[in-house]
């Protein structure tokens, strides 16, 4: 009985992280949470973007320690080998990144809103409940031989790829924010010259392939949702680097995929 509960609250997770995905996509066409370089004021408080980084992230890794023992392919060393990509880049999402913003003088000029932050906190529980939850527990198919290691095998191509332009394009954003003391700048160089956003880009990629990579219901819902998320993101940073800069910006730039949109 216990487990059927289970499974039926997981179930309704999933559901809940599909159908989120086209709602948030009609509200960030019309309104972009307000940090980085749509920062604006009358979202109350705020918190350093070390600090907010920090916090909103953390549960993809406390509460995916928390609950993978749990799972019965918790000791399947092919589910650990699966998992290790989503840690991974938690990992550097978490921990690297609040640090490398840390050692920017530019971080602390605008304020992360605690509004923001406390619902991709909230989304993170979700999103690390559901993928823990799946990967430890409901994933049925690590006995499918070929099948699996060739779906892995692709996926973390894509994840792997994706992850390096993500934070490469991240590394140059903050490295150019801290040489122009917290000013912005017409980003150059790698995939700035074909799109606005490479790090968005690089991001959906990177969830494109856990996608491949766990082959369920699960990582579509969050590849999805990345893609309802920073894809109108992308698109209205676009535009903001268009009004900033004017005839400057290159007009053959895409918002966040090559040659594409």
């Amino acid at each position: 009985m216990k487990e059927i509960a289970d499974e039926t609250f997981f179930r309704y997770c999933v559901l809940t992280l599909i159908f989120s995905g086209p709602p948030t996509a009609v509200a960030l066409k019309f309104l972009q949470a307000p940090y980085g370089k749509h920062n604006r004021s009358g979202w109350g408080p705020t918190l350093s973007p070390p600090l907010a980084w920090f916090l909103m992230e953390s549960p993809t890794l406390w509460l995916t320690l928390l609950l993978f023992p749990f799972g019965r392919h918790s000791h399947n060393p092919k589910s650990l080998l699966l998992f290790s990509p989503y840690l991974l880049h938690y990992f550097h999402r978490t921990v690297i990144y609040p640090l490398r913003l840390l050692r920017s003088s530019s971080s602390s000029k605008n304020g992360f809103p605690i509004t923001i932050a406390a619902m991709a906190f909230t989304f993170n529980l979700l999103n690390a409940y559901i993928q823990a939850r799946y990967v430890s527990h409901y994933k049925n198919d690590y006995d499918d031989g070929v099948w699996f290691w060739l779906r892995f095998v692709i996926g973390t191509v894509v994840f792997v790829t994706g992850m390096w332009i993500n934070i490469t394009s991240d590394r140059t954003l903050v490295r150019m924010k801290k040489e122009n003391r917290g000013g912005y700048v017409i980003p150059r160089g790698g995939l700035f010259e074909f799109v606005s956003c490479p790090n968005y880009f690089g991001e959906v990629v990177e969830w494109l392939g856990w996608a491949v990579m766990t082959w369920s219901w699960a990582g579509v819902g969050f590849f999805l949702y990345t893609c309802s998320n920073l894809i109108p993101r992308a698109r209205a940073s676009h535009v903001w680097y268009g009004d900033k800069f004017k005839d400057e910006y290159p007009k053959t730039r895409k918002a966040v995929i090559p040659f594409v949109f």
